[in-house]
């Protein structure tokens, strides 16, 4: 019933006049097949008694017949149109609703949680379509029982037994469909893990970034072995549920056609008796006809609105669920940064079941200063720069700024202080001038682009484009909705990066500052260049560094070298050299690559 008022509460605000329309035409869509038939019963008594040739009563009877088909015949069609455009309007709401729901989630953790994911795609899959279902359903169940109850009062005026025996007969179809209907529901939850990866497979095999590597090691034979196992295993489960349906109901399908034989041969026998006319028949078979059609589509329509209603829980749960992470009821509101930020015996690991990420790890870093991580893959530094931006918080420990311990701030007023160059950046499918503009929309009018664009170093390349600044970085997209429109262009790794730095440069005057690997993707000259131009940028802010080219944190003021999410070094990069100990070892090991000579890492 929750399920149902949600949904209902959802169409309506969705679709008020819409859905009081398609109320209007079921309750027409009901009353119009029982008027035909009792308009056909009267005609064919007519007909039959009426042996002079006299028309004064069948005209009347044969045009109102007529009137009650058109309508019946126009009917169908304004509900469906009705229906398709109650469910576009619900579906719009309703995916705003499912994505302010993911809007609220500050962190990373739910989207790494493969039950939260299968969760999310029934949500995508049925959320936006279960509210119009149900109310089609609602509607279809309130059509087809006035329908039947007309045709069961006519039932009784040829004999009281008669509208008991129609309506028994329909009752093993609602019990078989509301099984069904759950079997349904378990398949989709069952099959779900299995429906991702078949997608992943798919998707993997017709990406623009795979193909290279794809078509290069010759993979795709075996991508799509895997492709097409996990779809014989969709494939089986559905089978399977396709059997069950098919045995329960048929069975449901013969006890309801014997029930009908058996009226139909007592309404031959009566009427050869004389006990009921032949227009008698007419309506005795129509009701018949007419209550087990509405019964069983009453049926399907509560067994489907049931198994949506079963689905929608997803919905729901997506839309009902709290903040991943805990949000102060109060925030403290994130003022300029003055004195620094400080890590304090900070432990986070990103589930209970895997191992810690950063293991006590204690360090200041003050305004104004530059501190770099320096470590192997996997030491804990990416988890430094996450914890950074509250992308998680820390299972023990705290993170101050200024004090206060971030926690009990407000995670976007937190972000908006927050500049950063990531590793991982992305590459939208959009124009030169959206992909910067990305980095700060409310400030990012076309002068600041520009200026930005060129202070990373890409406006001499953006200018050579087709486009300039309006051109589509896409080889997927037209630009626009025409399929003759002009196509998109690609860029370079490294000119990707520099729009990525170009997106952090649009943010201005931010407290704090994170380069995870800013120009891993760019060559020698190009890496001082734009190394020179973020050393510029940083001058005033606190600035966090990542970097395994050791050469480019020489000027950090503070270096950190973690190693199993410890901190097992820490000082300027002479201090650290002349202890000769783990950051000595790796800088001097590069410095002999630079020079030719065999590198000795312990």
């Amino acid at each position: 019933m929750r399920g149902i008022l949600r949904a209902l509460g959802l169409t309506w605000r969705a679709a008020r006049k819409h859905t009081c329309t398609l109320v209007v035409l079921n309750l027409l869509s009901a009353l119009v097949p029982v008027l035909t038939t009792w308009l056909t019963k009267l005609l064919i008594d007519v007909v039959a008694h009426e042996r002079d040739g006299s028309v004064d009563r069948v005209v009347p009877l044969g045009a109102a017949l007529a009137a009650a088909g058109v309508v019946g015949g126009l009917l169908p069609h304004s509900v469906q149109y009705a229906t398709k455009e109650v469910e576009r309007r619900v579906g719009l709401l309703a995916q705003q609703r499912l994505y302010e729901a993911t809007g609220r989630f500050v962190g990373l953790g739910r989207l790494e949680d493969p039950v939260f994911l299968d969760r999310l795609r029934l949500a995508q899959q049925h959320g936006g379509a279960t509210p119009g279902v149900v109310v089609s359903a609602v509607l279809s169940v309130v059509r087809a029982v006035v329908m039947a109850l007309g045709f069961l009062g006519s039932l009784a005026l040829l004999a009281w037994w008669l509208p008991v025996v129609i309506a028994v007969s329909v009752a093993p179809v609602l019990a078989v469909e509301l099984w069904l209907a759950k079997r349904r529901a378990e398949t989709h939850w069952r099959l779900g893990p299995t429906e991702r990866r078949e997608f992943f497979y798919r998707e993997l095999l017709t990406n623009l970034q795979a193909a290279k590597e794809i078509r290069l090691f010759g993979i795709g034979g075996h991508l799509r072995d895997r492709m097409t196992s996990e779809r014989r295993k969709i494939n089986d489960g559905r089978a399977r549920l396709d059997r069950r349906e098919l045995l329960a109901q048929s069975l449901a399908g013969f006890a309801t056609a014997g029930c009908a034989g058996l009226t139909v041969l007592w309404a031959a026998v009566a009427a050869a008796e004389g006990r009921i006319s032949i227009g008698d028949v007419s309506l005795l078979i129509a009701s018949v006809v007419g209550v087990q059609s509405a019964g069983a589509g009453m049926m399907r329509d509560i067994a489907r609105s049931h198994h949506q209603l079963l689905m929608f829980r997803h919905f729901l749960a997506v839309v009902d669920s709290e903040p991943d992470l805990a949000l102060h009821p109060s925030p403290a509101s994130v003022p300029p940064l003055v004195r620094g930020i400080e890590f304090r015996d900070v432990w986070f690991r990103y589930s209970p079941e895997q191992p810690w990420a950063l293991r006590g790890v204690s360090f200041t870093v003050h305004r104004g200063q530059v501190l770099g991580l320096v470590g192997r893959n996997g030491a804990g530094k990416s988890t430094v720069i996450k914890l950074l931006c509250r992308m998680y918080d820390v299972e023990r420990g705290a993170i101050l700024w200024d004090g206060v311990d971030i926690r009990e701030m407000d995670p976007a007023q937190l972000r908006r202080r927050t500049g950063a160059v990531f590793q991982d950046f992305m590459k939208y499918d959009l124009t030169v001038s959206e992909n910067i503009a990305l980095g700060d929309l409310p400030g990012a009018s076309p002068e600041r682009i520009t200026a930005a664009s060129a202070e990373a170093g890409a406006h001499s390349f953006v200018t050579e484009l087709p486009g300039r600044y309006d051109t589509l970085l896409s080889r997927i997209f037209f630009h626009g909705d025409d399929a003759q429109a002009t196509r998109g262009v690609t860029l370079s790794g490294g000119q990707w990066q520099r729009l990525a730095i170009a997106r952090a440069y649009l943010r201005g005057d931010r407290d704090l500052l994170i380069l995870d690997e800013p120009s891993s993707g760019l060559d020698a000259e190009a890496e001082a260049e734009i190394h020179q131009g973020l050393t510029r940028y940083r001058q005033g802010r606190t600035s966090v560094l990542i970097s395994h080219r050791l050469g480019s944190l020489r000027a950090a003021d503070m270096l950190l070298v973690i190693e199993d999410g410890r901190v097992i070094e820490r000082g300027s990069h002479e201090q650290l050299m002349a202890k000769a100990g783990r950051y000595s070892v790796m800088f001097e090991a590069q410095a002999r690559g630079y020079r030719g000579e065999p590198a000795e890492v312990r």
